[in-house]
């Protein structure tokens, strides 16, 4: 049976008497928990009372309603409605929370930041700017379908049945198994991670990686571990791992803290390799590429790289090219980039350009726009290559330097590979680097950094004039240079340096051609170019996700990164920043506390789910090409391939699923495709959520556990490139948490992702939880056991002889620190009890960052001489010689090593998709408004009164082409999608409609809609829970949710088009077409 009826209903649930009063019965939801009388009729008018704001306070602080201006009444964290993490001052009243402003402290709401050693007694009316998504936050704590109990499906998974159960109940059910739902067996997570014993662990990890490379056969390893091949996923195939793998963690937006927690459970004390994050749905070929070029050469071969991205100076740049970014309305942007880049224009300082389809608030403020063609992003980049190389407007001074040197002789703080010479195959395809022994030079005996004996240098080479000059990239000692150009024959091998590669990879095509390929006018090409290399290190191309999530992302941001460094303009003032945060975990000497101590650690080994970070052929799987799905040998947390890979249960099957904050079938492309997987116990056996709703995922879960809003916890959101001091923000438990209390380790706490992990840990008795975790004395049974010792890492600074220390909170600082905490309940905080875990000498500095919300390096400190401070300060990549070296799972090839133009779009094979040529005339593409932030933010009504529904955006040329009119209804269609709806399973169908809306500012041949809307689930579809119904809220399902409009990989059938480099999901090059309803 079909029926659309749950997201159709004309009902609000707070405007309805008979619903509120259905609604409050329901102890699950805190909209019927007893906090609900205290905090929803403040906020939601259908809950209100008649004394909302009454004062009860007895400290005497607050006489009324605005007492919040008080520094005792405001405590400062970090805002989690985005992925900016704007720093908040959370302000109370009668221990509610009534406002929600920004952190003057954090350099992401003002700029500059005020001085760190300010008073906290000072600031309590001084506000940064934060954008509405952050002052809304105030309703997503107060959300009444926010979940304060556990829960249990009652029905098939799909269904929305619920019943409630104690958190005992279900950490039993979890660790145990049994027939949980009266459909066969489930096996618990003590069954599933079998494998306890680290010696026994590490010894078959150890043989195993012998047999993949074939250093010892599978029949000696049978029999040399016959007595524990039981622990094995497969006996034939011990590289997989252990059947601890069959548990696998999926999280979506997780920050440190949290991440240490959770990495800790799954991969030290369960054993497991599979822990996967989202990267690839955001921006991850950005992240990806980024990381290939950050691959240094170290101790005689390549190292892996760091996974992180380069943005732009925003406060500094002269010229900033904004390609697939709107900072204006997301992208890190609002409001850490917006200020400096409106000042900056207005004060003539800098100008700045749009690369995108749509007419963003960015383009709107740009000198120039450029509506490129989706598939042309790399074009456009290649066509500047192309006239940048050719009218020599690069910095050939900055790409000469071959090491590290030559980069300091020539006050650089990087270097590139832009000289270095390459071999040269048969068929013209660049290969590896031409070494000293190529040219008969013997090799060079280096010691080891660690003192475990030497490795052999053999040495790179460039040539200067008729000279081939041998050198090492890291030599401090003796500066190399080399020509840019070369292309010549040495001992019967062809060279070519990096930069004649990437000069003919530009000149394939003429700049004309370029232009018509990027969709864009040869004299913008040219005008750009020519502005970009007028500014000397001060120009920049930053790059987001419209650049990276495509089939050739990891290409596209390879260019235009490329583009940057032919400037030179890494670690200047005005150039390309990276993040820079101080070290919470204490792998730094000299560290109060080292949160790295695990005894008895299973240090999770094998092959993942989503086979990242391994080459196909070199494992014993490999079978020939093509794979059965990709192997991902350069990137990792590919979102978009774990439910997938678990649906097809390659290379093997998952037992255990559990998901964090995470909201995949919403999220990704073609995110339909998962509901049928995770509807199956068949392919999944157990599925467990951490959620504060019940969502467009978690509504398939076998278990939600509540967890606690970001305005009730602790995390350490880290930093964002383009925030060039040195910081350390974190959230810290502002609000009285709303969930139930539960007990654990004989400590009483809310119930949250902590309670749960801890729960799973004393329950399965896991080491590194519990006694005497981080060594004697060093407990580990509360959350603040590891975050408030975060915050003492963070307070110590990062020199091991404490001169970083920050000072100590004098006795105003600590009256105001209680003071300020006094509405929060003893299962949260307790001063002796947080003073007892960092100890009495570091309390007062541990408290002088708690008021602070974090550490922040000052503004001025961030530079000096023209140059950042917090540097990169390493070689540039141009060219990735592992890629050359290896070979792509689905077709056998070796992977391009520098910078390109791939045509797109692609199957996983490298297959062209030509859907225009069947009728689909319309590319879709989406975007972000500053009101909504994907799946989570439909709960704060004060947005969706600014912001109610979004529309179709089409061309004036498309509409009168097709015939619509404004507001004209109509239904996305797609190859992979012929009915245009998202099929929920249970006859649940939520259509893809929406209302056109008919403007000038976007590309014709170019549909958009905006993330955020078309919700299912969130509150807008019926719950049961204990048998009793709770009604949708219309409000929460207004728009459309066009994702599943977008192509299905024709070759995995089961999820979207992927970038098989950099991993990233595809949202930008899906055929559709429009049918008026």
């Amino acid at each position: 049976m079909r029926t659309e009826a749950s997201f159709t209903k004309k009902s609000n649930v707070l405007d309805h008497s008979m619903e509120r009063r259905q609604f409050l019965k329901c102890s699950a939801l805190l909209g019927g928990s007893a906090a609900a009388a205290l905090t929803l009729p403040r906020w939601f008018p259908g809950f209100a009372d008649d004394n909302a704001w009454a004062q009860t306070d007895p400290s005497g602080l607050e006489t009324n309603a605005f007492s919040h201006h008080l520094p005792e009444n405001q405590i400062f964290s970090v805002c989690q409605q985005c992925n900016t993490n704007c720093g908040i001052k959370v302000k109370f009243v009668d221990g509610k929370v009534a406002k929600i402003d920004g952190n003057p402290y954090s350099p992401w709401t003002m700029t500059p930041h005020i001085p760190y050693e300010t008073p906290i007694s000072e600031t309590g009316t001084v506000e940064g700017g934060i954008c509405p998504k952050g002052q809304a936050g105030i309703q997503t704590l107060y959300d009444p379908y926010r979940l304060v109990k556990v829960l249990k499906r009652a029905g098939k998974r799909g269904e929305n049945k619920w019943k409630t159960i104690s958190f005992e109940q279900a950490l039993d059910e979890i660790v145990n198994g049994g027939d949980l739902f009266g459909e066969g067996h489930v096996e618990g997570l003590k069954d599933i991670c079998a494998l306890r014993d680290p010696k026994i662990a590490k010894a078959l990890a150890h043989d195993a990686d012998l047999v993949a490379s074939k250093k010892m056969t599978l029949e000696e390893f049978k029999t040399k571990h016959a007595a524990n091949l039981h622990y094995l996923i497969d006996p034939d195939h011990p590289d997989l791992g252990p059947k601890n793998n069959q548990f696998c963690l999926n999280y979506g937006r997780l920050k440190h803290g949290r991440s240490e927690l959770l990495k800790r459970f799954v991969n030290k004390a369960l054993g497991s390799i599979n822990v996967h994050g989202h990267t690839t749905v955001c921006q991850g070929s950005l992240y990806f590429t980024c990381k290939a070029m950050s691959v240094q050469f170290e101790e005689g071969k390549w190292g892996s790289g760091k996974k992180f991205y380069w943005q732009a100076d925003t406060g500094n740049a002269e010229f900033i090219i904004f390609v697939g970014a709107n900072p204006y309305e997301a992208n890190y942007g609002p409001p850490l980039r917006v200020p400096k880049i409106t000042q900056g224009i207005i004060d003539g300082r800098l100008k700045i350009a749009v690369v995108d389809p749509r007419c963003s608030k960015t383009a709107a403020r740009a000198w120039k726009w450029l509506p490129v063609e989706p598939n042309g992003v790399a074009a456009l980049g290649m066509a500047m290559i192309h006239w940048i190389l050719e009218n020599k407007r690069f910095d050939a001074r900055y790409l000469a330097n071959a090491n590290k040197a030559a980069a300091d002789k020539n006050q650089e703080s990087t270097w590139t590979q832009a000289a270095w010479l390459v071999k040269i195959g048969p068929n013209g395809e660049p290969g590896t680097f031409l070494r000293g022994s190529d040219l008969g030079m013997p090799l060079e005996k280096r010691p080891k950094k660690d003192g475990s004996g030497e490795w052999d240098l053999d040495p790179f080479m460039v040539m200067k004039g008729d000279a081939f000059v041998p050198f090492d990239p890291n030599d401090t000692k003796t500066p190399v240079t080399g020509d840019l150009f070369v292309d010549t024959e040495v001992n019967g091998l062809r060279v070519k340096s990096v930069l004649t590669i990437l000069r003919e990879a530009a000149g394939r095509f003429s700049l004309s051609q370029w232009a018509e390929k990027a969709g864009v006018s040869e004299k913008d090409i040219v005008e750009l170019a020519q502005e970009f290399t007028s500014h000397g290190k001060r120009a920049v191309a930053d790059c987001h996700r419209g650049v990276s999530q495509h089939t050739s992302g990891f290409y596209n941001v390879l260019t235009w990164m490329t583009l940057n460094t032919l400037i030179g303009n890494h670690d200047a003032m005005g150039g390309l920043a990276q993040a820079s945060t101080y070290d919470i975990t204490g792998k730094k000497e000299g560290k109060p506390f080292n949160l790295n101590v695990f005894e008895g650690s299973l240090k999770g080994w094998g092959i993942s789910i989503i086979r990242h970070g391994k080459v196909y052929d070199k494992t014993t799987l490999f079978d020939g090409y093509p794979s059965k799905r990709v192997w991902y040998p350069f990137s990792s947390d590919v979102y978009q391939e774990v439910i997938p890979s678990i649906g097809d249960a390659y290379p093997y099957p998952i037992k255990a699923l559990f998901l964090y904050m995470g909201s995949p079938v919403y999220a990704l492309p073609a995110g339909h495709k998962l509901v049928e997987i995770l509807s199956d116990p068949k392919k999944i056996p157990l599925f467990f959520v951490s959620d504060i709703v019940v969502g467009e995922t978690s509504m398939y879960a076998d278990y939600i556990f509540p967890d606690l809003t970001y305005l009730e916890r602790w995390e350490f959101s880290g930093s964002h490139p383009s925030v060039t001091p040195k910081v350390a923000p974190f959230r810290q438990p502002a609000s009285a948490p709303l969930t139930d209390t539960v007990t654990v380790f004989g400590e009483k706490m809310p119930l949250s992702l902590e309670s749960l992990i801890l729960g799973l840990a004393e329950k399965m008795q896991l080491p590194g939880f519990g006694e005497d975790a981080f060594g004697p004395g060093l407990h580990l049974k509360r959350d603040e056991d590891m975050y408030l010792r975060m915050v003492a890492n963070i307070a110590h600074g990062d020199k091991a002889d404490g001169s970083e220390r920050v000072p100590a909170a004098d006795a105003e600082e600590m009256r105001i620190f209680a003071q300020a905490r006094r509405h929060l309940p003893e299962t949260v905080y307790q001063l002796d009890r947080w003073k007892k875990v960092v100890g009495a000498d570091l309390w007062p500095h541990v408290v002088y960052v708690l008021n602070r919300g974090g550490r922040f390096q000052s503004y001025s400190a961030a530079y000096k001489d023209g140059k950042l401070t917090n540097k990169y300060g390493k070689m540039v990549g141009l060219y990735m010689e592992k890629m050359a070296t290896t070979r792509h799972s689905m077709t056998g090839k070796t992977y391009i090593p520098h910078a390109t133009f791939v045509e797109g779009p692609c199957d996983c094979q490298g297959n062209l998709l030509d859907d225009a040529s069947k009728g689909f005339d319309l590319t879709l593409i989406t975007y972000k408004v500053i009101t909504q932030t994907k799946s989570r933010t439909v709960s704060n009504y004060w947005l969706q009164a600014i912001y109610p529904e979004n529309m179709v955006d089409i061309s004036t040329y498309d509409a009168q082409r097709l015939g619509l009119k404004e507001g004209d209804r109509v239904r996305i269609v797609s190859p992979t999608n012929s009915e245009g709806e998202w099929d929920l399973g249970h006859g649940q169908r939520k259509p893809m409609i929406g209302r056109v809306r008919i403007m000038e500012g976007i590309r014709p041949g170019v549909i958009a809609f905006s993330l955020g809307h078309g919700h299912w689930a969130y509150g807008a579809s019926e719950l049961v829970i204990d048998g009793r119904r709770i009604p949708a809220d219309s409000r929460r399902a207004t728009g459309l949710h066009g994702n599943a409009g977008m192509r299905v990989d024709p070759i995995l059938k089961n999820t979207g088009l992927v970038d098989t480099v950099g991993g990233s999901a595809v949202f930008y090059q899906s055929r559709v077409k429009l049918i008026k309803v």
